[in-house]
């Protein structure tokens, strides 16, 4: 699995980021695909159709940032990246320190678009 040095060598995965999706999207769109009205919003059309996005998993001891590969069939972790110490602290109070999967929000976006690009 990548790490943020690895991930910044990865041009064709930071290029395929979708910074948009969030993993409520994520699901609506490749577990419930069949069963969705578009709203002129994404489609995924067929098998082949892939997101790669990011989440906050915050079930351990620190949040971790995962980029994921999500298609009909799984999600794939492809690179786990620390936050800064200030940027967990601030994510963690804004979730109200509660453990799950959550989108990235506006300052970990623009600190992870900072460092890729």
């Amino acid at each position: 699995m990548l790490n943020l040095d690895g991930l910044k060598k990865r041009r064709d995965l930071i290029n395929d980021i979708d910074w948009e999706m969030t993993p409520e999207e994520a699901v609506r769109l490749y577990l419930e695909w069949g069963n969705n009205w578009a709203g002129g919003n994404y489609v995924i059309r067929s098998r082949e159709d892939v997101s790669h996005y990011f989440v906050i998993n915050t079930w351990r001891e620190r949040p971790i940032i995962y980029l994921v590969r999500r298609d009909s069939e799984q999600a794939e972790e492809l690179a786990v990246i620390e936050m800064p110490e200030t940027l967990e602290k601030k994510f963690l109070k804004s979730v109200g320190h509660n453990r799950g999967v959550y989108a990235i929000d506006a300052d970990v976006k623009k600190w992870l678009q900072k460092e890729l690009h």
